[in-house]
């Protein structure tokens, strides 16, 4: 693992404080050949990795770490990059003005800047959040790491379980940001900056994607500017040796590796995952891919075996309980490109987030067209005619009476109707006094408040906007990143690149999602670059048949079952919702119970990893 932790905390001495950052970076997983560290009284700062992408700079009193790779257009900050190192173009955007200076860092990062004389601390995170960052109030001050378990190293903080967050998890199947699992621990959002300045915790963002809803700009002029900026971004990202990129066989892999065969001399090395499960495997559209571009090859069949391998391996590489199944296929193809001697792996994982390619863009739409009905046709003729007598003993009624009911649920609400804990009583599924120590609609609250935050009133890039937080910051970009470290490789997200993000925002919601078509102008911006098969897919993501296999393999049947009466006797969740569980997931609904049972294993395996108790 790897990134940055410290302090600003005026009650720590140097000799307490070694020890305690000893500890602090151990739970980093520091490699001893890649670290940098400085310690003072109350005062210490600390990047770990073995990618070679750690800086510390010390001048004038005050001091910059970073994990990350950065870059900037601003000639002082790009003049200290290339003078010392990354770190002392952080100092130097700092110096310059302050907290406002992160506007001018570009790239992939988690950075903090200490001037113990002045008692200020700043820690930002990158755009997209591809960099986690936790931080915790001390007596002293304010302690910060890259990992939560690596901040509960810190005396003040401990290890206490938050119960909201294990509801939560349960909720998201992730413990969503800011909250922790644990109590007192705060992670940061996507471009969010946290700042300590003379005993005062302020926070806030110093960025945030600009929509434009009223871009008259046509789709051939934006498309003339796109293509310069994918390869822009994909040739930054590709910097390096040991080189190889991810593919799906989607379109948004397939448009990074067919970018980066078009800057590269020698063919791409792509690696992908295929599964002997009907409806999960897309190796035909990745061997399409690499037929297209004249790519070499690898590919690795996932077995249910890799499933029990990768378990233990997937509740230590997360400082948080998770359970996003696909981390599983992800782990096996980035070893894959490890073993091969690659180093640097890129990925496509961000392009349905900021061009309009997530399947409830689409549907949403239709659900929103309801409220284009003038008020007098809806309640007067429409409602009365869905709740006719008998009409829901018949399938069009009850499509109708369906689509009223949740026509009738605002955004973003609406999307959570089939959220495993809408679709059961709570009473039905938690133990009472669990229950009693939790808010409900805290999950709720969280979606509106990222949904509402968005500068579009447009509801597509609404969604987009609260994607770009959950669906990556949150998931996506934890499960690629923890995994391809846990692998011994580095991550690059060239469609996440500042620049791009810029970029999609000034295209037109017409043109995201045109009709019902997903990702209209970016499919039609690589028409020439991939075959019509990929562009024209539909989209399919990057599954596991988990539940399918848990009813068939026997040990992996075992750890499942073991896991969950383990998970039983700690008291969350009520025996009956359990059985459950298990009865419809061995009668005919594996792979959609599947889900729920995942949730729960990964749940407990991450308790009994640490043996902590809620």
């Amino acid at each position: 693992m790897a990134g940055i932790c410290g302090w600003l905390d005026n009650k720590l001495d140097r000799v307490r404080g070694q020890g305690i950052l000893d500890t602090m970076c151990a739970a980093l997983g520091t490699p001893s050949a890649g670290l940098e560290s400085t310690l003072r009284d109350g005062a210490a700062l600390a990047a770990s990795s073995p990618f070679n992408d750690i800086s510390l700079y010390e001048a004038g009193g005050a001091i910059a770490v970073l994990r990350g790779r950065i870059h900037s257009d601003d000639l002082a900050i790009a003049s200290a990059i290339a003078r010392h190192n990354p770190a002392a173009g952080v100092l130097a955007a700092w110096r310059q003005a302050g907290r406002d200076g992160l506007a001018q860092i570009h790239g992939s990062f988690a950075l903090a800047v200490c001037e113990p004389a002045s008692n200020t601390l700043l820690l930002a995170v990158d755009r997209a959040g591809a960099q986690p960052l936790c931080y915790a109030e001390v007596a002293g001050g304010l302690a910060f790491a890259a990992r939560a378990d690596a901040l509960t190293a810190h005396p003040e903080v401990g290890s206490t379980l938050d119960q909201q967050a294990i509801f939560d998890f349960l909720y998201f199947h992730l413990v969503p940001a800011p909250s922790s699992i644990f109590q007192g621990v705060k992670k940061l959002l996507p471009a969010q900056f946290v700042e300590w300045r003379n005993g005062r915790l302020s926070t806030g963002f110093y960025w945030h994607l600009h929509y434009d809803d009223h871009n008259r700009a046509s789709q051939a002029e934006l498309a003339a500017r796109f293509r310069p900026i994918l390869r822009d971004s994909v040739a930054r990202a590709a910097q390096g040796d040991h080189l190889g990129a991810f593919l799906s066989g989607g379109l948004d892999s397939s448009t990074v590796t067919g970018t980066l065969a078009q800057l590269s001399n020698t063919p791409v090395n792509t690696y992908s995952i295929g599964f002997e499960a009907d409806g999960f495997d897309e190796m035909e559209y990745a061997r399409l891919a690499t037929r297209t571009f004249t790519a070499h090859a690898h590919e690795y069949y996932l077995k249910p075996a890799d499933i029990v391998t990768a378990i233990p391996i997937i509740t230590a590489a997360y400082d948080e309980p998770f359970a996003n199944e696909s981390a599983v296929p992800t782990y096996f193809c980035a070893k894959l490109a490890h073993d091969d001697g690659i180093r640097i792996m890129l990925g496509g994982d961000g392009g349905d987030e900021i061009f309009g390619g997530n399947a409830r863009y689409a549907k949403q739409k239709i659900f929103e067209a309801y409220g284009l009905i003038p008020p007098w046709l809806r309640a007067g003729v429409i409602e009365p005619l869905a709740h006719f007598p008998g009409l829901a003993t018949l399938p069009p009624g009850r499509k109708l009476q369906s689509y009223i009911h949740q026509a009738r649920v605002p955004l973003p609400d609406r999307m959570e109707s089939y959220n495993f804990l809408h679709r059961t009583p709570l009473a039905e599924i938690f133990n009472a006094d669990f229950l009693a120590q939790i808010q409900p609609d805290q999950p709720g609250e969280l979606l509106r408040e990222v949904y509402q935050r968005s500068d579009s009133q447009h509801f597509i890039n609404r969604m987009m906007h609260l994607d770009l937080k959950f669906t990556l910051a949150d998931n996506d970009l934890r499960k690629v990143g923890r995994m391809t470290e846990a692998a011994g490789v580095e991550i690059r997200y060239p469609l996440l690149d500042d620049a791009l993000l810029d970029f999609s925002g000034e295209v037109p919601v017409h043109l995201k999602v045109k009709g019902t078509r997903l990702r209209h102008f970016f499919k039609e911006a690589v028409r020439d670059l991939l075959p019509n098969e990929i562009i024209n897919k539909s989209k399919h993501g990057f599954g596991l048949p988990f539940g399918v296999w848990a009813s068939t393999h026997a040990p992996l049947r075992d750890l499942v079952q073991d896991s969950l009466a383990a998970f039983e006797r700690r008291h969350i969740l009520q025996p009956t919702y359990l059985a459950e569980l298990r009865r419809q997931h061995q009668s005919g609904h594996a792979t959609y119970y599947g889900v729920m049972i995942w949730v729960v294993v990964m749940l407990e395996r991450w308790l009994a990893h640490r043996d902590l108790k809620p």
